[in-house]
């Protein structure tokens, strides 16, 4: 409350920018770090001050280690610094120093992510988030609907598509959900020849894993809530399975596109897969759709959603700072262990895990069996 009523004095994009060095000293966890001190300067001297003023230390405690940083705003805005300075995050597919834009902010370093996690009380992502649904006539359900068959469906049909229109952080996004499909054909090759195994894909979206199955001879079974994905899914598949022809080659069945909702699922399959999906669901409506979609799966159910740490929590946050028209949806993080509890609540466990991470893309991955 405190730090709050601070921030409220003067701009924030001030305290922003006097924040895009990595000035406190603050390691990414789980656990996040506690404020033993505030800001020095007093409300009142600050309401007093008009564009110049200085916060003297914030520290924070972590374990035994007591971290005590300063720093000031001033007049004139500071410059960030080049991309080469730039710490980068975990990266398993992709590396390139070069991708620094309007999300620059969101990689500077664990200190300022820390910083910056401290004021987003300021700002109303969920108002933003109410208002959307009241103009689509519903929840986050008919947000999602509404957005994919939209705006979203224009912009991820890019980025899962194989055009040379798209900026650096959506062919990082691309890099990432190709290393996911890639990571989840490796799980199911695993297991022996894909003939006709049959395979629930939940949340198909432009066909990126159903086709690639196809291809291998199962037997898929493709679904996404939005009819714009669907479409564009169906369309897809034709050209790379028929070749234009009516039927599909003899090596490939062409999968069955159904436009549907995860929980209007039914049938029973060998494999259900649901991909980069979780995150439109909070962890209670999350727990029941795990359980949902283990009950269609005989033999596997394989899984993909943005883990949640104080780290990627904070950065999902911070982005939240940014509205645009192409972030219209919630994005839920889901800790690992609120996963594997699901799966543990239904007879199921987790035999293989993964994690997948770029500049701009990170999923854990998780292939879970009949215990």
């Amino acid at each position: 409350p405190e730090i709050r009523k601070r921030q409220q004095l003067y701009p924030l994009s001030d305290y922003l920018s006097s924040l895009s060095k990595p000035l406190l000293t603050c390691l990414a966890s789980d656990t996040p770090p506690l404020f033993l001190s505030p800001p020095s300067l007093s409300p009142e001297k600050m309401a007093a001050t008009t564009t110049s003023f200085s916060l003297s230390s914030l520290t924070f405690r972590r374990n035994s280690t007591t971290t005590t940083s300063t720093f000031s705003i001033l007049n004139s805005k500071p410059k960030l610094p080049p991309p080469s300075a730039l710490p980068s995050l975990i990266s398993t597919a992709a590396a390139d120093p070069s991708i620094a834009n309007g999300t620059t902010l969101a990689v500077i370093g664990g200190g300022s992510v820390a910083a910056l996690a401290a004021i987003l009380s300021l700002t109303d992502p969920e108002k933003r988030r109410q208002q959307q649904a009241e103009e689509v006539g519903g929840g986050d359900k008919e947000v999602v609907r509404e957005y994919f068959n939209g705006t979203g469906f224009q912009r991820w049909k890019k980025i899962y598509g194989d055009t040379d229109d798209v900026n650096k952080v959506q062919m990082d996004i691309r890099l990432g959900h190709s290393k996911t499909v890639e990571n989840v054909l490796k799980m199911l090759n695993d297991e022996g020849p894909l003939d006709g195994v049959t395979v629930c894909d939940a949340g198909c979206g432009t066909g990126s894993l159903s086709i690639p199955l196809a291809k291998q001879g199962a037997v898929v079974y493709a679904s996404d809530i939005s009819a714009a994905m669907v479409a564009e899914a169906e369309t897809k598949a034709r050209e790379e399975l028929q070749n234009g022809s009516a039927e599909p080659s003899s090596q490939s069945l062409m999968p069955k596109f159904e436009v549907k909702d995860l929980e209007s699922l039914d049938g029973k399959y060998d494999t259900v897969v649901c991909l980069d999906v979780l995150i439109h669901y909070p962890q209670n409506k999350a727990d029941a759709m795990i359980a949902h979609l283990a009950s269609l799966a005989e033999n596997r159910l394989i899984l993909s959603f943005a883990p949640k740490t104080f780290y990627y929590d904070a950065l999902k946050r911070i982005g939240e700072l940014f509205p645009g028209p192409s972030k219209a949806t919630r994005a839920y993080l889901h800790a690992e262990a609120d996963v594997e509890r699901a799966l543990q609540k239904v007879g199921w466990k987790i035999r293989k895990r993964g994690l997948i991470t770029t500049q701009f893309y990170f999923a854990k991955l998780v292939e879970a069996v009949p215990a």
